[in-house]
């Protein structure tokens, strides 16, 4: 990945950061693991749409990462399969052609079983190399980005399932088991802030000490004028005011393309919301919608409108980062193991649930920071190349792992994307 070692010049001690790595990885495996136990080798193989890909597609694709970009590169090192390099690599054209996507629930074999023991294969090859303090600093940088795209795929997993499930005309839950808490209504304040110039952004990794993805570098100035956020995201009752105010049958609060989506696929409410107003379809199953809860499961198309229809609009990233510089990252994540926003007490002063329960759009397009590079080789095909089309989101869901988020941490997806956890938090001007 690198021809230097450049995060040995940022002050890292090899023996060290092997073993904090190894445990992370073990760690981050153990959580696939498990996310995954629920499954039977035929929902694992289910595509339910070209955008979504198969649970045990998930598994292995993850898998084939660690073993292309790092034990590959040991000449001695005799893959798994040949053949599957074909089957999961995903976008990585500098590296060989790939099995379609839209085509991955065609996978029926290999087997699920098969694609366990291969995840147990490549494990166990690279715990004996982290063992044996085998593999340098460039190495390890490819292991760090494996374990975070391999949360990454966790989210994904999670969220393409539920996806499955309810396209499934018995709808099934993921989980009977999933907690679910109330905390009642959070009033919605507006926090404001005055114009000023603000450094957002992360120092390039791996020459800062701290991971980042290329796509959140370089750190730089960005001018935020003054403005107002809320101090919460969206709520199920406020989304749903916006349906009974004839939200979606009326072109007045939607983008053109927004409102001609609406019309060509029919969209009534929020992908997951039953037609009886007041059930939501979630990993596990059909559940009574908390009203106070953060609205998810919509589009940057639905997003927009209501913000409009609030009389508001969606923030910028730059104003979104600002918020969030300092603050802790808690919340609803993966590790809470309820897997579906929550409602919260409410908070007397400053933000809540910047961080976890929903991603929140942002109101900017997904394209490169001044100075941007992507990283060299093979794996500057992660991010840059998809800087096109596509809206930021922020702050993580419930989906996603603790340690997997941060401020500057920018997905994205585009404008029509309904299927993950996200939602809405609403900004406005301040003249």
């Amino acid at each position: 990945m690198h021809a230097k070692t450049p995060a040995a010049v940022a002050g890292h001690d090899l023996t060290s950061r092997t073993e904090d790595l190894r445990a992370r990885f073990a760690a981050m495996r153990a959580t696939t693991r498990a996310l995954a136990a629920p499954l039977s080798a035929e929902d694992a193989m289910v595509q339910s749409m070209d955008d979504a890909s198969p649970a045990k597609w998930h598994l292995a694709h993850t898998t084939w990462f660690f073993e292309r970009f790092i034990l590959a590169g040991d000449v001695q090192y005799r893959p798994f399969d040949p053949a599957w390099d074909y089957l999961f690599n995903s976008y990585y054209n500098s590296v060989g052609p790939m099995h379609a996507r839209p085509r991955r629930g065609l996978l029926s074999r290999p087997s699920l079983e098969q694609v366990r023991a291969y995840r147990q294969h490549v494990e166990a090859r690279l715990q004996q190399r982290l063992h044996a303090h085998a593999l340098d600093h460039a190495a390890l940088d490819i292991l760090e980005l494996g374990i975070q795209h391999e949360q990454q795929h966790q989210e994904l997993l999670l969220t393409d399932i539920r996806h499955a499930l309810w396209s499934n005309p018995l709808q099934p839950a993921y989980r009977e088991d999933l907690p679910g808490t109330r905390a009642g209504a959070s009033p919605l304040r507006w926090i404001a802030r005055e114009e000023q110039i603000v450094e957002i952004g992360a120092a390039s990794w791996p020459a800062a000490k701290d991971f980042a993805y290329d796509n959140e570098s370089p750190r730089h100035r960005a001018l935020v004028p003054a403005h107002a956020l809320a101090s919460r995201p969206v709520s199920n009752a406020e989304f749903q005011a916006f349906i009974d105010d004839g939200g979606y049958r009326t072109p007045a609060p939607w983008l053109s393309d927004g409102w001609a989506t609406v019309q060509a696929r029919g969209w009534q409410r929020p992908l997951y919301w039953h037609q009886d107003g007041a059930r939501e379809f979630t990993l596990g199953g059909w559940r009574e919608r908390d009203p106070d809860a953060p609205a998810c499961g919509l589009s940057l198309f639905e997003a927009d409108a209501f913000a409009r229809w609030a009389g508001a609009r969606l923030p910028t990233e730059a104003e979104w980062e600002q918020a969030a510089t300092g603050l802790a990252v808690d919340g609803n994540f993966i590790e809470t193991d309820a897997l579906h926003p929550q409602s919260v007490p409410a908070a007397e002063t400053g933000f809540a649930q910047l961080f976890g329960d929903v991603w929140e759009w942002t109101g900017s397009a997904y394209l490169p920071y001044p100075g941007f590079a992507p990283w060299p080789g093979a794996l500057g095909e992660y991010n840059g190349k998809f800087m096109n089309a596509q809206w930021v989101l922020r702050g993580g869901s419930c989906a996603t792992a603790r340690n997997h988020i941060r401020a500057s941490y920018r997905n994205f997806f585009p404008s029509d994307a309904r299927w993950q956890f996200a939602g809405v938090r609403l900004a406005k001007d301040l003249t």
